[in-house]
């Protein structure tokens, strides 16, 4: 049978072979030389075009996809799509690409690209999609980019380029998405654009745009956005005619220094947003009756008179209207009579810093309504009942909805979904407890049409799933948050259909199919929700290591023709390599034992004590259950009993984990090197039976999430707290400046916070550690390590995260999360709501102290504070805003110096729990309610909380 098999991989390897080479005779030789003077400008810290040269016919690696599919009439395969997105790629793009004559794809967005957009684009005149947000790009746009005359986006977006928009772009009679927003383009809008008839979305906000607003544009039959803010057109009035703009949707020109009167707008049946504040715009508001669709409209800071349009009462979808800082007189109507409140809908209505004296109705707005008056006559109008509560000032406009979507708690078991690799529980799954691994997705609506997200969340939901062919279930909405634009930014969680109780992750075709959709901007145009862009598909747990397997190749007769002449050749070429693949199989097939493969570290350490595996029976009686004290990973843990009596903790790999044979390597060279108080010490390491074992000083007070849980017998008063997270610090300070070479420990969490029998801080896990960038004398050099993200949901820095760069700032942002522990005691994600969030809201609102753990009885308010200040800074989402370790243990000394000295439940002199703290029997008898939850590696002590809990 094992020869049978041996056969089977061979033959398959062989029809891999025959398949390649085939496929290399009908690659066009010019655009593989192509690709090669493209790959030689860019460069690539990820190494992830090392394979260009070889011309396979598609080579994919998720974020960068490079495919040979179409098969032109002289026979030869030839390049159509070219996307290397978020690749933290660098260098500049290579005029050779004006050589990919059949190119359809070009996408280049969100690196770290500079130079100018090559004039030789213009002659890829097969181009459908030209994407190149998100970089350096600087320079003008060349003029030749309008012979691209079946080019359906151009997207430069956020760039630095400049100079004028080039007048023949209005050749370009297939685009209909021109995202130029976010650059430094000047001069005038070329009223030409008016000659592009399929133009739908026009972007260009945010530059240095002047002169007149083209009336021509209201001859675009088809325009549904136009987004010209922050812009100068001084002394310019809004053209009339843009009334006329029957399909219109959104029309956004605020701060464009405008003068003149308010077109009438009531004629555009679906305008949906209307936002022209921040001008120099007179006259009156007009009248007649505006879309029944109309969401937002914000009139602010503009010197307009008159009264309010009673018509405004009549919009049941007004979500926003701001009217504040101009001269309107006269009375308020109840604008929001005729609209029909849902538990989701608001209204914010700001009529702030007018000329208003009165009512119309009365004063008696709903819940959901935020109504703001503050520097109007009305407000001295003490007759008026509850006047006051709409006249102080206020920050905000009411209607923030930054959110971690919430569904309802559900009651699974915590252990069930392995949180190891990112699974979890499916929120909305019809089969109660579903256990999946999602593929996460950041997701941004670039212009959408509302200003209030949650009432057309559902509505969202189902149309991103059918237009990924998904069922409702299988989309989550794990996060949004409204940006500067504004911009609604989201994070989405795309789970597996169940099909059985083993389907919980989804096949390579699926993952491919999922993404393709996305980047190739195949998901149908909603004008409510705008434009979309893809800022990441991010692969981790199961995905991380996925292989893609070549697209089907559609090949002509002629091309067929070549592949058979290849195969001919390709059997003189093999039949020399058959006896290698062969010998490769065999050692597929049968690998050396581990302890031959981790035979390169049996080798004396100084300090580090390399054991018998005999020794390591003994310890554990021959690994008994109740020796076990935690589970992750990694392996398994023990607590053994040497010959001397020390007590050890020993983690012991399980057969086959190849991640679990790379951490051991990891962290023996990490921790043979690396003493300080506040880092749990090597003890020794165990290589021999085909057994990888690591053995450290034993804990035995636990880890801080044991102390920390619902669960716990015992608690911890803050003074201790607060010397935990300063032992903590100094352990990771330690790591950042005093190891040589420093180290990242990227995998920071309650879990690895172990506590000795003094409860002493000691951070433990160093099996994700990196370490970190070499820098020179000047210090000069990069101050992160690219790496894929690897750590615990709930305390992974979303900075590395987003773009896979791992700095000292990383262990900042996880620590931050530990300090919000030690005050709520609540874990980082729980029941679909994040830490983070939870504490900032409370903070904002004045009701931190509501939140603090009440198992740690009576504190010093102005201590917590602190706390809880420099806690947040350091979760701040923005890596240079964090602080460095040294700033953060010295604001932690800080805070101790000034805290009232306490008695703690903790007798440092009798070394031994009070009554009702937990026992180290507890500890050590085999109590596993919970499991570790960390993606790689254990705990030394009784497994923690998982950080992903059912929501």
């Amino acid at each position: 049978m094992s020869k049978l098999r041996a056969s089977g991989c061979v033959i398959a390897l062989l029809c891999s072979s025959f398949f390649l080479v085939a496929v290399a005779k009908v690659t066009n030789p010019s655009e593989v030389n192509v690709l090669r003077a493209v790959k030689s400008r860019l460069i690539d810290p990820r190494n992830h075009l090392r394979n260009w040269d070889d011309g396979d016919p598609c080579e994919s690696h998720w974020t960068g996809v490079l495919c040979f599919n179409a098969v032109g009439g002289d026979g030869y395969l030839h390049l159509q799509e070219l996307q290397l997105l978020n690749m933290n790629l660098s260098g500049t793009l290579a005029p050779e690409l004006g050589q990919l004559s059949q190119l359809l794809i070009l996408d280049f967005m969100w690196n770290d690209l500079s130079g100018t957009v090559p004039k030789e684009i213009g002659n890829m005149t097969s181009l459908t999609l030209l994407l190149l947000s998100g970089n350096k790009l600087s320079g003008s746009l060349p003029p030749e980019l309008g012979y691209l005359a079946n080019l359906n986006r151009l997207q430069v977006d956020q760039n630095n380029m400049s100079g004028p928009i080039p007048k023949s772009f209005a050749n370009m009679s297939s685009v209909k998405h021109l995202h130029m927003n976010n650059n430094s383009f000047s001069g005038q809008i070329p009223p030409e654009l008016s000659e592009a008839p399929t133009l739908l979305h026009l972007l260009l906000d945010n530059n240095n745009l002047s002169g007149y607003l083209p009336p021509e544009f209201s001859n675009l039959p088809n325009l549904r956005i136009l987004q010209f803010d922050n812009n100068n057109f001084k002394g310019t009035e809004i053209p009339s005619s843009y009334g006329n703009l029957s399909r219109l949707a959104k029309i956004s020109l605020r701060n464009c220094s405008l003068q003149g009167e308010i077109p009438d707008f009531s004629r555009i049946p679906h305008l949906s947003y209307l936002d022209l504040s921040h001008n120099q715009l007179s006259g009156r508001i007009p009248s007649p009756r505006l879309s029944e669709n109309v969401t937002t409209i914000d009139l602010s800071d503009n010197h307009l008179n008159g009264s309010i349009p009673e018509s405004f009462s009549e919009l049941p979808a007004l979500q926003k209207v701001s009217l504040d800082n101009n001269f309107l007189t006269g009375s308020i109507p109840t604008i929001w009579r005729n609209i029909s409140f849902s538990r989701k809908a608001r209204l914010a209505l700001d009529l702030r810093n007018n000329s208003l004296s009165s009512l119309l109705g009365e004063l008696n707005p709903p819940a959901n309504v935020t109504l703001r008056l503050g520097g109007n006559p009305i407000c001295k109008n003490v007759t008026i009942p509850n006047i006051g509560q709409f006249c102080r000032p206020e920050a905000g406009d009411g209607i923030s909805d930054n959110s971690i979507n919430s569904t309802q708690p559900m009651t699974c078991p915590i252990q069930a979904c392995p949180t190891d690799y990112f699974y979890e529980y499916v929120p909305s799954c019809p089969v109660p407890c579903f256990c999946a691994s999602p593929l996460r997705v950041e997701y941004r609506l670039k212009s959408p049409s509302f200003s209030y997200f949650p009432p057309h969340i559902q509505n969202f939901e189902i149309y991103l799933t059918r237009s990924l062919n998904l069922r409702l279930y299988q989309l989550s909405i794990d996060s949004f948050v409204w940006q500067e634009g504004p911009r609604l930014l989201m994070h989405l969680k795309l789970f597996p259909m169940f099909i059985n109780s083993h389907s919980n992750i989804f096949n390579v075709s699926e993952v491919q199919r999922v993404r393709g959709l996305l980047t190739s901007w195949e998901v149908p145009l909603v004008d409510f929700f705008g434009p979309y862009e893809l800022l990441n598909f991010t692969l981790l747990g199961p995905y991380s290591n996925m292989i893609v397997d070549p697209q089907k190749t559609s090949i002509s007769k002629r091309a067929l023709a070549g592949v058979i002449i290849g195969c001919i050749a390709a059997v003189f070429i093999i039949s020399a390599i058959v006896m290698l693949l062969t010998t490769r199989c065999f050692k597929r097939r049968y690998p050396p034992s581990r302890r031959h493969s981790s035979s390169k570290i049996s080798m004396r350490i100084e300090g580090v004590k390399a054991f018998t595996f005999e020794e390591m029976t003994v310890a554990t009686g021959n690994f008994d259950t109740s020796t076990q004290i935690g589970q992750g990973g990694y392996g398994k843990v023990y607590k053994g009993i040497l010959s001397d009596g020390t007590a050890v903790a020993i983690k012991r790999a399980e057969e086959g984990s190849l991640q679990g044979e790379k951490e051991f390597l990891t962290e023996i060279e990490l921790l043979s090197r690396l003493h300080h108080r506040n880092l749990v010490s090597l003890v020794g390491y165990c290589d021999e039976e085909e057994e990888q074992m690591l053995v450290y000083e034993f804990m035995p007070n636990g880890n801080l999430r044991n102390w920390l849980c619902a669960k716990a017998k015992g608690s911890l008063d803050f003074t201790m707290r607060l010397r935990i997270a300063l032992g903590s610090a100094k352990g990771i300070l330690y790591l950042h400046t005093e190891a040589n070479p420093p180290i990242f420990h990227r995998d920071i969490k309650a879990s690895n916070i172990l506590l000795d029998s003094n409860l002493v801080a000691k951070v433990a896990d160093f099996g994700l550690s990196r370490l970190a960038p070499l820098q020179d004398d000047a210090g000069i050099g990069p101050a992160y390590v690219s790496t894929v993200v690897r750590g615990t949901p709930g305390y992974l820095d979303p900075e590395y995260f987003l773009t896979n760069k791992l700095t000292d700032k990383s262990d900042v942002y996880s620590l931050g999360i530990v300090f919000l522990e030690l005050l709520t005691g609540n874990q980082p994600i729980s029941h679909g709501k994040n830490i983070v969030r939870e504490v900032s809201l409370a903070h904002k609102a004045g009701l931190m102290f509501s939140i603090i753990d009440s198992r740690m009885g009576s504190y010093p308010s102005e201590c917590v504070e602190r706390l809880l200040d420099l806690a947040l800074r350091c979760c701040n989402e923005k890596q240079d805003k964090r602080p460095h370790m040294p700033e953060v243990v010295r604001e932690l000394e800080n805070i101790l110096k000034i805290t009232p000295a306490t008695d703690t439940i903790f007798s440092t002199s009798t070394s031994s729990y009070s009554d009702q703290s937990p026992t180290s029997s507890s500890l050590l008898a085999g109590d596993r309610s919970y499991t570790s939850s960390s993606l790689a590696g254990s705990d030394l002590t009784s497994g923690a909380v998982p950080t992903i809990v059912p929501r």
